[in-house]
């Protein structure tokens, strides 16, 4: 199984795959229950609402010029490599750093793909923490730690202001209007779509040929301009 870790940003205009695969991600999950002391009763635990999860990992992005070395593959040819690797590009550390310093200045969300043997992600996230160092005498290596955290797209919704300040947006209210109390019909037309269209369910159709009095050898030729009764009492759908 072949592990990768990829972060993006903007729909894949930038993105990288970490070259060097960390020796393991944590990933957090809990509620935000709080307890209280309530008297008479003892402590109670009030659940709310579960915490996004959080992914963190730690790892190095490796110097090219140090810890590229040439080995022969199997066609007889020399090509760089290390077995550290799990990227088939490497940069420079400085890019990798100018691309995650870049986004979290972007104030938008990044997308974090992980690809393991037990279980996949692919998330929109927010870059929570990024620390990183060079240590002396790696060679130029750049060893950092990343903290992820879920992000949830949102939009603000409009909230009418009155007087008495902002009211709640009111609740959609069902279609409550009855269906007209007849129908003319038109070309294409027939008493199934007439029952869709008016009574919410074309199932209905029967109901229509009922109350209008047609026989089953009138329904394959209904005439255009026909004016139907429409039973009342149910309301269309929309």
């Amino acid at each position: 199984m072949t592990y990768s870790i990829r972060l993006s940003w903007n729909c894949r205009k930038e993105w990288f795959e970490f070259p060097v695969n960390p020796g393991e991600i944590e990933i957090r999950e809990g509620g935000k229950g709080k307890t209280y002391d309530v008297m008479g009763k003892g402590e109670i635990n009030v659940i709310q609402s579960q915490q996004l999860p959080e992914y963190s990992f730690s790892g190095f992005f490796p110097n090219p010029g140090k810890r590229l070395y040439s080995q022969k593959n199997l066609l007889g040819k020399y090509r760089d490599h290390d077995p550290l690797l799990t990227s088939s590009s490497l940069m420079e550390p400085r890019y990798y750093l100018e691309y995650i310093l870049n986004w979290m200045r972007s104030k938008m969300p990044v997308r974090f793909e992980f690809t393991g043997e037990m279980f996949s992600l692919n998330t929109p996230v927010s870059i929570e923490k990024f620390d990183w160092k060079e240590v002396a005498g790696s060679g130029g290596d750049i060893e950092f730690s990343i903290t992820l955290k879920k992000y949830e797209f949102y939009a603000a919704r409009k909230v009418p202001v009155t007087d008495k300040g902002a009211e709640k947006p009111a609740p959609a209210r069902p279609n409550e209007q009855l269906p007209p109390a007849t129908y003319t019909l038109i070309a294409g037309d027939s008493l199934w779509k007439v029952a869709k269209l008016l009574l919410g369910s074309g199932e209905r159709w029967g109901e229509i040929q009922k109350l209008n009095g047609l026989t089953n050898a009138q329904l394959t030729q209904l005439p255009i301009g026909l004016a139907l009764k429409i039973p009342q009492g149910a309301a269309a759908h929309v």
